[in-house]
């Protein structure tokens, strides 16, 4: 057990949905699917989740697997559903649709650094032409009633750092939440995030300004509040390595105690994502999806190289999801021995 000390935060209000605790899941590619929000919201700690980013194009020719994809359970509320995309009124009839489907935030990429995203001038690319990012924010906001807000990062490089006039054009705007990754396009996710853009971009703005970049432990979270002055934070790859994350940062910033998960919980963790990834999804999507989580949820456990060797080698989920249970029961009458 762990004794904390507390933090001064607050809850963050955008529009009618009051944020509490100030955490978000990060929306990430392949990744923050409807099986993995429902992990990461039953753990618990998070106050928002958001959906993988969806191309606007995608959603309005009504494209069935993208439809599919937008599918979320009540118990993830309050969710944010993203989306992409450079056409304005393409991106105004994608954002119609998240609202009819009852999404409670619809937020706008302008930070992912992917090449096939910027090759549509869409993602991070609309930093360099801030006025087409302007009319897409702008025609978004006059089709919805739900809250609207925007994530970016620093800029496509470091030649061009626009965060600031992003940031007050969101403002400007009507978007009710800006969140940031405090890294450029061109940097990926390569070297350190600079925080300090962070603390500059709360400092110009009067909305709420969500920080992400290299928060992996909950200490991380508290330096980032601490250092940036944002009302809060927004965690992606760390929580895929450990999902407890948003759970031990919110006991973190209220004063309260947590626990680090035993080996049975993440056996049970593990092992009940997997069985919800083998009921929906076909056998070579699921297997893909097993491999890759694998690859993340037993990073630091004894003998976690060996288990990412074997699953290379298994052709099909049940035995998977055996060699998953063998893997554990040996660990546990080790620890137990």
């Amino acid at each position: 057990m762990q004794q904390i000390a507390p933090v001064r935060t607050a809850p963050v209000q955008i529009g009618p949905v009051r944020v509490d605790p100030p955490l978000w899941l990060a929306p990430m590619a392949g990744v923050t699917d409807r099986d993995f929000r429902l992990i990461v919201r039953r753990i618990g700690g998070v106050g928002v989740v958001t959906m993988e980013f969806i191309s606007s194009r995608a959603i309005v020719s009504g494209n069935e697997k993208t439809r599919e994809l937008m599918h979320f359970s009540p118990e993830e509320r309050p969710l944010s559903i993203q989306i992409y995309g450079s056409d304005a009124a393409t991106m105004r009839e994608a954002a119609l649709v998240v609202e009819e489907l009852g999404a409670d935030i619809c937020d706008i990429n302008m930070g992912c650094p992917a090449n096939k995203v910027l090759k549509g001038c869409a993602g991070a690319a609309l930093m360099g032409d801030l006025k087409l990012a302007e009319r897409v924010i702008r025609t978004v906001r006059d089709a919805i009633t739900i809250p609207l807000t925007v994530k970016f990062r620093l800029g496509l490089d470091e030649g061009r750092r626009n965060y600031l006039d992003l940031g007050r054009i969101c403002e400007a705007n009507g978007v009710q939440a800006v969140a940031m990754h405090a890294r450029t396009a061109r940097q990926m996710f390569s070297g350190e995030a600079d925080w300090s853009h962070l603390a500059r971009l709360k400092e110009a703005l009067s909305i709420p300004v969500i920080g992400n970049g290299d928060v992996r432990e909950p200490e991380d979270a508290v330096r980032m509040l601490a250092a940036t002055g944002c009302d809060g934070v927004m965690a992606g790859r760390g929580a895929t390595i450990n999902p407890w994350l948003f759970r031990q940062i919110a006991a973190r910033i209220s004063g309260g105690t947590f626990t680090e998960p035993t080996v049975a919980d993440r056996r049970d963790m593990i092992l009940g994502h997997f069985r919800m990834v083998a009921e929906r999804e076909p056998s070579r999507y699921a297997m893909h999806k097993l491999r890759k989580f694998t690859g993340w949820y037993t990073h630091g456990l004894p003998s976690g190289r060996r288990l990412r060797q074997e699953i290379n080698q298994i052709p099909d989920v049940e035995t998977f999801l055996a060699a998953v249970e063998s893997f554990f029961a040996e660990i546990l009458v080790d620890k137990a021995a």
